[in-house]
């Protein structure tokens, strides 16, 4: 009610009926049993979660209206778009998002931003850009769209939201197919939440009544209300599930697209303090965790405990983090030293790092590190290995001792602890001795995670050839060195 007695037009998002609950009830009413767990064979990638179902809600209705932590708004490039959704927000938030969204100078595709909510019963507003569809660029739609959903999420557990209302970020005037974004829109959202449920209370999908029907047709293949359902559901799983954060995996894109193409316009300082929501709370002021400069007499007096030094490491890594989001890396990525390609036998994600194409006397290593922490981030909440191919490197391409020991510093234990093998593909003497240097006397944590691989032929037994996207030079020196390559080979116990 407001302050005069008069019904609210704005609905608290407590008050709405969960996933589950319709589903419940009619099993009520229809004394339905359950199917018992020694009945099923096959289960599905997206199994029965009761506690990941009680997050869900669909509703239909104008998220503008939601009262939760933050809604989202689908925009175009410069924030300006007239559809819908965009519209019934600017005119209930009132004009002072419109001042606000100007010093944000726009948004790329894929990308998410934030702003205060003003007259909106919701605290924040995540605007985000989805693709332009065209059927010959699927792949990079598909890769695009996945984006706006993730940094969505990303940016609410980064600023500890309880709740989020998503609109459906795929509007008509971009022409993506509604049923495949919905499938993009809720393996995403299921990936989240598995990985970071602890961090979202609740997750409001606010549809239209033509998108109701798809969602209420899609949702049980992703959120399963009991293992009835889970079975019922699995024949109807698309071919492309996603991988383990539900970005999509097509077998013609072995080279990962980058989660955020272009250059963002950086603001001036001062409006980047005031625009740039993402950085509240980063500070030890917002926090109220005390004085910054005392902690770190601390530790160098070797005074703080484990647990203040581990969260002091965790602050400063998302300092990287939010700079890595923020810089222009084009330049970085524009040399394909590192991408994301297929999976080993034991179904984890395989990373390529290509030693010939950082020319560490031309870059600005500091920008390497933060391109490093912008793609690996996402990657390492899950099992990975990485490929380094230290193949025809010269004295110009050699990573100094110390930034990688700072690299190993800076990023978070989850690299660490998820780093399960790390293949050194074509290594010379000179560089296996600095290898046992480094690893003996630096960073002792990876010396038994490395295995030196002479060829591709031994790299094939640990990795699928057609899992790994090689490069063409690669080929052709190991075909030189170790002749030919074919395209199986028996299981070897050494990788």
């Amino acid at each position: 009610m407001d302050p005069l007695g008069a019904p609210s037009q704005f609905v608290d998002v407590d008050s709405l009926p969960g996933w589950s609950d319709a589903y419940e009830a009619k099993q009520l009413d229809c004394h339905q049993s359950p199917v018992e767990k020694a009945q099923v064979d096959v289960r599905s990638p997206f199994p029965y979660r009761k506690d990941i179902n009680e997050k869900i809600i669909l509703w239909k209705g104008d998220v503008a209206l939601l009262n939760c932590t933050a809604i989202v708004n689908t925009s175009n490039e410069t924030l300006t778009d007239k559809n819908p959704v965009s519209e019934s927000i600017f005119m209930h938030a009132g004009p002072d998002l419109k001042d606000e969204l100007q010093k944000l100078k726009g948004c790329r595709t894929g990308e998410a931003k934030l702003t205060k909510g003003f007259n909106l019963a919701a605290r924040f507003i995540i605007h985000t850009v989805g693709p332009k569809y065209k059927s010959r660029y699927r792949t990079a739609a598909e890769s695009s769209l996945y984006s706006c959903y993730r940094n969505v999420l990303q940016l609410a557990k980064e600023q500890a939201m309880c709740s989020v209302g998503f609109c459906v970020i795929n509007t008509l005037k971009r022409c993506y197919p509604l049923e495949d974004a919905t499938h993009i829109a809720l393996r995403t959202v299921r990936r989240f939440l598995e990985i970071h449920g602890e961090t979202l209370e609740k997750v409001v999908f606010a549809v239209s009544e033509l998108e109701e029907v798809t969602y209420q047709k899609l949702l049980p293949l992703y959120f399963p209300r009991s293992l009835e359902e889970e079975i019922q559901s699995l024949p109807y799983l698309p071919a492309d599930i996603g991988n383990a954060e539900g970005e999509p995996v097509v077998p013609e894109r072995q080279i990962r697209i980058t989660e955020k193409p272009g250059v963002p316009d950086d603001a001036s300082d001062e409006e980047g303090l005031e625009a740039d929501l993402s950085f509240i709370g980063s500070h030890a002021f917002a926090r109220m965790e005390g004085d910054v400069d005392k902690q770190r007499r601390l530790i160098l007096q070797g005074q703080l405990s484990e647990a203040a030094l581990q969260k002091q490491h965790q602050r400063n890594y998302n300092r990287w983090l939010c700079q890595a989001r923020a810089e222009d890396l084009s330049d970085i990525a524009s040399l394909k030293a590192l991408y994301q390609t297929g999976v080993d036998n034991c179904g984890r994600t395989v990373m390529v790092v290509v030693g010939r194409n950082i020319p560490v006397t031309l870059i600005d290593m500091e920008k390497a590190l933060l391109y490093f922490i912008h793609v690996m981030d996402h990657i390492a909440v899950k099992e990975y290995v990485l490929v380094y191919f230290h193949t025809l490197t010269n004295y110009y391409n050699q990573l100094d001792s110390n930034f990688l020991k700072k690299l190993y510093d800076v990023v978070d234990a989850k690299y660490k602890r998820n780093l399960k093998a790390l293949y050194f593909v074509h290594p010379t003497f000179r560089s296996k001795v600095s290898a046992w240097f480094f690893t003996t006397f630096t960073v002792s944590g990876l010396k038994d995670k490395i295995h030196y691989v002479e060829s591709l032929q031994q790299l094939f037994t640990a990795i699928p050839p057609e899992q790994i996207d090689l490069p063409p030079f690669v080929l052709e020196y190991d075909a030189r060195e170790n002749g030919p390559y074919y395209s199986s080979y028996p299981p070897s116990p050494d990788l």
